[in-house]
């Protein structure tokens, strides 16, 4: 298993980039790119500034003798330190952060950052969900300082704050130790067609949708009877296979790896079913997650050269409201395209989609002036759940100003208090259905290949589904393709 890290690694970001995510218009609370698996590392982010396209920026803020450097994939990082330097002028005259960002659309900015962490030049650096396992359990967990060698005191912070377990659990190293957090949540719930719901089941309130689809329930028994009710009108329940997936894959009971070996969790094999009776039966438009006919769903139209009906729903986070759906929608207020006419409720299985994790090095944790520094943007950026905290400004949307983004964060403190109303959602606050998910959601089925792997996986059921192989011909060509490509058996 060892001598194949290195190329699990690079494939992984290889079809991160390529295979399954490649979509350059489309942005997310983390700030990454994404066509099916992974999200974007340009345009738009959730604190309403936009990342370069340029190879390596380097940039500074503050005056301070103290240099900290941050490494990051995006600039959405990078601005917290911005913002929190203006809030906090003290800060910058004692300390200056010396930026340097480097997006993952030319898989450069791993290696960048390992070299650079073997150098002792990273206090602070930047991963994403795609990724992170790499840096918090697998091959460079050994890089990063714990968060109580910064002085944070975790135990009681992580409490205090509510923070989601699943990021804890993601964060956690090993040997036991917290070393990285985010501070958004992508806990994933139904994002559902109001319109529909009321033709269908003769209302929109979330909690009779949640029934009608068994949202929280564990199992899609509901789901089943309800993409048949919605058959029925003419309507599919999901635009594609691929919107169930990320549900599927990250509720599942084990990961792609155990001991070394593939493994195909029960909750995954049942996917090659699911995807053949979304086609069969019609439960579908068959769209493909981030190319065209995907994103003619959220504007409720037909595809080009096809009569089909809108999907009723999509599963996601909230960044795949405010970063997907929305500028999709066909409009910008109620009655234009389907502003407003969407609203959120508990998925069947728990499950979470992205994210973006913040890490502290041992070198930093070592330097007893860049220590205080590291810990007080830290603590600021994923602990700190008052009304001064840039979680309680990413949640409410005033990051930039009143009237910014509304997101989810990791803090169930801040959303529980915080202003969770859309326009996009017809004013419902979206904050207790993503409360809920986020506590539903598990990190425990995680591995660091999982993004080489999912679309390997995903090509096969395609192919089952549209009766193109069998399944134990599909499943054998799976395992085959994982062994030629990654080196790991089954």
């Amino acid at each position: 298993m060892k001598k194949v890290i290195a190329s699990l690694l690079s494939v992984a970001m290889i079809a991160a980039m390529a295979g399954c995510n490649k979509t350059p218009a489309t942005t997310t609370a983390g700030g990454e790119t994404k066509a099916s698996e992974s999200k974007p590392a340009e345009t738009t982010t959730a604190g309403g500034e936009t990342t370069t396209s340029e190879t390596t920026v380097k940039e500074s803020y503050g005056e301070g003798p103290v240099h900290i450097n941050m490494w990051s994939f995006t600039n959405e990082v990078p601005n917290m330190a911005k913002k929190y330097i203006s809030l906090n002028p003290d800060f910058g005259k004692k300390y200056t952060i010396d930026v340097t960002i480097i997006a993952t659309t030319n898989q450069t900015y791993q290696p960048a950052l390992d070299a650079a962490l073997k150098n002792g030049e990273v206090d602070m650096y930047a991963a994403e969900s795609a990724f992170v396992l790499k840096y918090t359990k697998g091959d460079a967990a050994d890089f990063a300082a714990a968060y109580k060698d910064l002085g944070i005191d975790v135990d009681k912070a992580v409490k205090d704050a509510e923070i989601a377990q699943y990021t804890v659990d993601i964060g956690t190293r090993g040997d036991g130790n917290l070393v990285a957090l985010g501070y958004q949540a992508t806990g994933g719930a139904m994002i559902y067609r109001a319109s529909i719901a009321k033709e269908v089941f003769g209302s929109d309130d979330a909690a009779t949708v949640e029934k009608e689809v068994g949202g929280g329930s564990g199992n899609y028994d509901t789901f089943w009877k309800a993409a048949a009710k919605l058959k029925e009108k003419g309507y599919p329940i999901i635009s594609g296979a691929g919107d169930l997936w990320h549900m599927v894959e990250n509720s599942s009971s084990s990961g792609w790896i155990v001991d070394g070996k593939l493994t195909i969790a029960p909750e995954r094999q049942a996917f090659f079913d699911y995807s053949k009776q979304l086609v069969d039966n019609g439960w579908s438009n068959e769209t493909t997650d981030w190319q065209p006919s995907w994103f003619a769903d959220m504007k409720g139209v037909s595809q080009e050269g096809k009569n089909n009906k809108p999907a009723f729903c999509f599963f996601g986070p909230a960044w795949l409201i405010n970063y997907t759906l929305a500028p999709n929608c066909g409009g910008s207020k109620a009655g234009e395209g389907t502003y407003g006419d969407w609203r959120v409720c508990k998925a069947p299985a728990g499950f979470f989609w992205g994210g973006t994790w913040v890490l502290a090095s041992k070198t930093a944790a070592q330097n007893a002036d860049k220590k205080a520094g590291v810990a007080e943007l830290i603590n600021w950026i994923t602990l700190d759940a008052s009304d001064k905290g840039l979680q309680y400004m990413w949640a409410n949307g005033t990051f930039n100003g009143e009237g910014g983004t509304k997101d989810c964060v990791a803090s169930g403190k801040v959303m529980a208090t915080a202003d969770g109303k859309l326009d996009f959602l017809g004013g419902q606050n979206m904050f207790p259905a993503f409360i809920a998910a986020n506590a539903n959601a598990t990190g425990k089925n995680m591995t660091q290949y999982d993004e080489a792997i999912n679309g390997l996986f995903r090509e096969q059921t395609n192919q089952y589904a549209h009766g193109q192989k069998s399944i134990d011909d599909a499943i054998k060509t799976f395992k085959s393709n994982v062994a030629d490509k990654l080196g790991v058996e089954s």
